[in-house]
């Protein structure tokens, strides 16, 4: 078991996430610590926490998207009402950074030097710089020679270590496991189609942090996904082009869409929701976090949650909603075939597919999501998880504290 978890609970107070706008939509120009604010004041007034009361601050965020992200947490904490004494840290575990933050706000408040954290993610990918090396800026162009701009956004997609694109690991996956175009192209129609119906059914709404901008015209609340495409269908998803490999299953449509916003989790000890007067939403039950072959990164997920599980003391049977943040059809398809996952209970509301992936938010998001999901379907456990760029898994498991 993590730490003491099995002796000294933490729970989940408030949870909350903005929409997430498509690339180059209506958050292009917020930056990552903008988006963070807002969803991490939304989190604090929705379980009516005095922010002074917020011991410390994680916040994780991957690609840094503005001249002041070196300082994102410590600006969110300051910016959302966090005493200048607490202390505050940006955090990066690639994709999995969302859920890393719960794990260190909770490990924060298992070893006592926290009673209340403030743990979220946040990530504008559209503000991505393209980068001027310095090394060449600043010391002289040989002759003959140019500056070149490189796109930061494409170069975190791409791991050096082995020399691939996330996309390929994705196309090794499939070859793996024996997953070809059609069935890719089928699941990313679910995650369109289940996002669609979870909209439709107010599945969204206690999660939801609006955020308004201003437009020539005047003010603009926006409280609903930008990225999700319900429209398409599986003619439109077949025709377009494999992107990373001639023939190969990973095209833009079943892949994670490209996105802009930020989630927040509010974490407090049992002993500070007694004294605070909080309502706990769910407890934070075990984590799991792993390691795995780069060239296949995406199968991460398997062996995380294995590992949740089992410091859980829980089997994959008990687990009555699963999140597994889909990076790539092909590489969810990997992991439901290797932990035979019941489809029924997986993304139920849709995926990354669909609403997008903003790198250092999604974990926050998933999170968001399962805690409200769990109380509105009234069910007990869930887990969320995530495969990690460099060849890495992360699992959370929560238990609904509301029935």
């Amino acid at each position: 078991m993590p730490l003491s978890l099995s002796t000294k609970k933490v729970f989940i107070v408030g949870a909350k996430r903005t929409p997430f706008g498509a690339f180059g939509g209506s958050f292009k120009s917020l930056t990552a610590t903008d988006l963070a604010v807002i969803s991490s004041k939304s989190a604090i007034e929705s379980c009516k926490i005095d922010p002074s009361n917020i011991d410390a601050t994680f916040i994780g965020n991957v690609i840094q998207s503005s001249n002041d992200a070196c300082y994102m947490s410590r600006h969110v904490g300051l910016r959302s009402g966090v005493p200048i004494s607490s202390p505050s840290l940006t955090i990066n575990r690639l994709c999995g950074s969302g859920f890393e933050t719960l794990v260190q706000g909770t490990e924060a408040i298992l070893l006592g030097s926290a009673s209340v954290t403030l743990c979220g993610g946040s990530e504008n990918m559209s503000a991505c710089p393209m980068i001027l090396n310095g090394s060449s800026a600043r010391w002289g162009v040989t002759l003959g020679s140019s500056l070149k701009l490189e796109d930061s956004l494409w170069a975190g997609l791409t791991d050096s270590y082995v020399g691939l694109p996330m996309g390929i690991t994705a196309e090794n996956l499939a070859a793996k496991y024996d997953i070809n175009r059609k069935q890719c192209d089928e699941f990313a129609l679910r995650s369109q189609l289940l996002w669609a119906a979870g909209h439709a059914s107010g599945s969204f709404n206690a999660e939801i942090a609006p955020i308004t901008i201003e437009l020539k015209k005047g003010p603009k609340t926006i409280d609903t996904d930008e990225h999700p495409r319900p429209e398409t269908t599986i003619e439109k998803l077949g025709n377009l082009k494999s992107v990373f490999k001639k023939d190969g299953v990973v095209t833009a449509g079943n892949s994670s869409g490209i996105c802009d916003g930020a989630g927040s989790l509010v974490v407090a000890s049992g002993e500070a929701i007694k004294s605070l007067g909080l309502d706990s939403l769910a407890k934070v039950v075990s984590w799991g976090i792993v390691g795995c072959e780069p060239s296949i990164m995406g199968i991460g997920p398997v062996n995380a949650i294995k590992k949740a599980l089992k410091f859980a003391e829980l089997k994959l049977e008990d687990i009555d909603l699963i999140e597994v943040n889909e990076a790539f059809a092909a590489q969810y398809l990997a992991v439901e075939k290797e932990l035979n996952l019941n489809r029924d209970i997986v993304n139920t509301c849709g995926g990354a597919i669909a609403l997008g992936h903003p790198l250092g938010a999604s974990g926050s998001r998933i999170l968001a999501h399962l805690t409200h999901k769990l109380i509105k379907e009234k069910l007990r456990y869930g887990v969320g998880a995530a495969c990690i760029g460099g060849g890495q898994g992360i699992a959370v498991i929560l238990e609904n504290t509301q029935l």
